[in-house]
């Protein structure tokens, strides 16, 4: 079988390529004639389930190793480079804006373990951090773990996953990902010769020490799926890891972490609705993992140490959690004390525990929580002699999160805040008298100042009844007498909430007259556990519709009007981006879809593909009639049709593990032979990276400053 594109006119796939190549190079500044779109040819491939036969023309695209697969992908980025011609100096101008903005060298706030104060700093120039520390104090001289520009060399992409110092302090544990695919190889480097060692471990997720300073254990992922599914232990030095446990259910995952407290290490299995935990005690490293509590379908916990007590925080009462107090040993819920009662309003996303004290991680009214509860004066019944306190915040809509608390035995509680206008700062939080210390404001440069600008926070009625949160921001002097530019971003699923922090990237589009607003709809996390259930599933249509009746409300409150409305979403909320297409292209000027997850049939039907059966608790499971019948009926895939759509930008990424390359690549495609207006259709393929698309920090700028330029000139705004 012959793999190729075809254009309109049956040219050949060199010809087309070279003619595009030849637009990209010789057009001038504002070409007379538009460049033609490369048109992928057709080899249909039929599929049918429950009677339902579908016909995917574009099936062959998934095929990576086919020259002529990365030939299609390379016509496309020529065509949207074409296309983007005519604003390479905007771009240029955009790129620079938000380089002005950063501090380009620059130092986060040290925290300690142990005899080091570890911290992280960046130089001018340089695309990636440098990882570093002092001992004993801040004046002390300045020991680099690890450089990753260093490591990076020669690279065109570079991430570090996971660094873990040993307990002693004198090795560390890393790993890294050259290709984007998000798999890892573990190294380990002795930090007093500054050699690495020769220990090398391939596929690893998730690691952590035991206190002897020699063993690691550590989680592999499957090759073909990349579900984390093995557990070993490691002693430095030694080869023929045994394999200490292996979870065979494939809607689990594994992972393996350390108590704050030293005391256990702890390996997880979960699915997105039920967990296991087995716990060793870290002093231990050759004796054996025991379960604690086995897993109950729909039942959720996590167990974090303190003395000769665990905290759990499990949903055996309630989807929003609870947490309860129980002795050392497998449970034994008669000895169970109920801390923190189920609240029906109230989510409890998890507990930081400390010596004396310990917080409680919540969700309340669509925003974070941080409440304090002393230890010190607690009775064997689990009172307190202090009440539990919470850690307030001046603004109403705002984010707020654990920063780095590595010691277990500490008066000071480090968070992160941030709001839309406020950049992120770093406190230290004195448990004892309650006082703030603000260690480090991220600075915005090029004079910027919150008070120029108004962050709103605003209720809109879903068509059944629900509220749903949007923020939004803008500049003060924006003139709000009439509808303006405005771009809408959603996510809505996996419970994940839309953090509130201020990006001083987003200034790009603020500073020229626009709106930036993000839509808070069902599927995601902001309102508690009932807030996703109501989004996913059988009831995943709520998210489309959320953001649909937001859309509506932002033009009938007149912020906003359809040819001035751009939308944006990634992944699970590119699935969102074309969902609400297909729903009303007629109130979208242009959308912007990120790695978007919108082949959904062959996708959840495959399950060979990573991550996919673990997926069928989000999405549902199209092997059942039901589940298959409702994802077929909004799969965006599934459902184009000819008719016009907005201007569109899509975009994806070669090496994504997450959402494969194939699956916005067949989406273009496919549109192109069914839209019937003149709106612009991209397609921008990153050939080097992964699902967070660029690594280098500079190269991610310039990305950004590529998706603005689209989004910024269909509003009309090109300077």
């Amino acid at each position: 079988m012959s793999n190729r594109f075809i254009a309109a006119a049956a040219m050949s796939s060199s010809f087309i390529f070279s003619l595009i190549c030849c637009f990209a190079q010789a057009q001038p500044t504002t070409p007379s004639i538009a460049p033609m779109p490369p048109i992928a040819k057709k080899i249909p491939k039929t599929a049918e389930n429950f009677g339902d036969k579908r016909t995917d023309d574009y099936f062959w695209l998934r095929e990576k190793s086919n020259p002529e697969v990365v030939d299609y992908l390379k016509a496309e980025n020529a065509y949207t480079q074409t296309v983007l011609g005519p604003m390479k100096d905007f771009q240029a101008q955009l790129y620079q804006d938000m380089l002005s903005r950063i501090k380009e060298t620059d130092e986060n706030v040290p925290y300690k373990k142990g005899d080091y104060f570890y911290y992280t700093r960046t130089e001018m120039g340089k695309q990636y951090s440098i990882y570093a520390r002092k001992k004993g104090s801040l004046t002390a001289p300045e020991e680099i773990m690890l450089d990753a520009n260093e490591l990076a060399k020669g690279k065109p992409f570079f991430a570090i996953g996971t660094m873990d110092v040993s307990p002693d302090g004198k090795l560390v544990a890393y790993s890294t990902d050259i290709t984007g695919f998000r798999q890892y190889t573990l190294s380990f480097k002795d930090l007093g010769s500054g050699k690495t060692l020769d220990d090398k471990i391939e596929r690893v997720t998730s690691i952590a020490w035991a206190n002897d300073n020699k063993t690691v254990f550590y989680v592999t992922e499957d090759a073909t799926t990349k579900r984390s599914d093995k557990f070993f232990r490691h002693k430095l030095g030694e080869k023929n890891d045994p394999m200490l446990f292996e979870e065979k259910d494939e809607l689990y995952g594994i992972g393996v972490e350390t108590t704050r407290s030293q005391g256990y290490i702890i390996l997880t299995s979960a699915s997105s609705e039920t967990t296991e935990q087995q716990l060793l005690d870290a002093n231990k490293p050759d004796g054996k993992f025991a379960v604690y509590m086995k897993r109950k379908d729909n039942i959720k916990y996590g167990i974090d140490h303190h003395g000769k007590d665990f905290f759990i925080v499990i949903n055996d009462k309630g989807r929003n959690s609870r947490l309860v107090k129980a002795p050392e040993g497998k449970a034994d819920k008669a000895k169970w004390v109920e801390i923190i009662p189920h609240r029906a309003d109230v989510k409890l996303d998890g507990v930081d525990m400390f010596k004396n004290y310990f917080v409680a991680i919540e969700k309340s009214g669509g925003l974070p929580k941080l409440r304090v509860f002393d230890l010190k004066g607690e009775s064997k019944g689990g009172a307190k002699k202090a009440k539990p306190h919470d850690i307030t915040f001046p603004e109403a809509a705002y984010e707020a999160s654990p920063g780095q608390n590595a010691e277990y035995d500490s008066a000071q509680y480090r968070f992160n805040y941030s709001s839309l206008v406020t950049p992120n700062s770093v406190f230290d939080y004195d448990i004892n008298t309650r006082a703030r210390d603000l260690k480090k404001q991220q600075e915005v440069l090029g004079g910027y100042k919150p008070e120029d600008y108004q962050a709103e926070r605003i209720m809109v009625k879903a068509a059944d009844g629900a509220m749903i949160p949007v923020s939004l921001v803008y500049k003060k002097s924006l003139k709000r007498a009439g509808p303006q530019p405005l771009l809408l971003y959603g996510y809505g699923s996996y419970g994940i909430s839309m953090p509130l922090g201020m990006r001083s990237s987003r200034l790009a589009l603020i500073d020229r007259g626009m709106i930036y607003a993000i839509a808070h709809i069902r599927g995601g996390g902001e309102m508690g556990k009932a807030w996703h259930d109501n989004g996913k599933m059988m009831k995943k249509k709520n998210t489309f519709t959320d953001f649909i009746n937001v859309a509506e409300y932002l033009v009938a409150n007149k912020y906003t009007s359809p040819n001035q409305l751009a939308i944006q979403g990634g992944s699970a909320g590119g699935l969102l981006m074309g969902a609400v297409t297909n729903m009303r292209p007629d109130l979208f000027k242009a959308v912007v879809s990120q790695v978007p997850f919108v082949d959904v049939m062959n996708t959840m039907l495959d399950a060979t593909l990573p991550l996919t059966v673990g997926e069928y608790l989000e999405w549902g499971n199209p092997n059942e009639k039901p589940a298959y019948q409702y994802m077929r009926s909004y799969s965006p895939y599934d459902n184009l049709a000819k008719g016009a759509y907005p201007a569109m930008l899509v975009e994806t990424s070669l090496n994504d593990s997450q959402v494969m390359y194939w699956e916005p690549a067949k989406y273009v495609a496919k549109l192109r032979t069914l839209k019937t207006d003149n709106n612009v259709l991209l397609l921008k393929t990153n050939l080097d990276a992964g699902h967070g698309g660029a690594s280098g920090r500079y190269d991610y700028l310039k990305e950004i400053a590529i998706t603005y330029s689209f989004v910024l000139s269909q509003m009309g705004i090109v300077k």
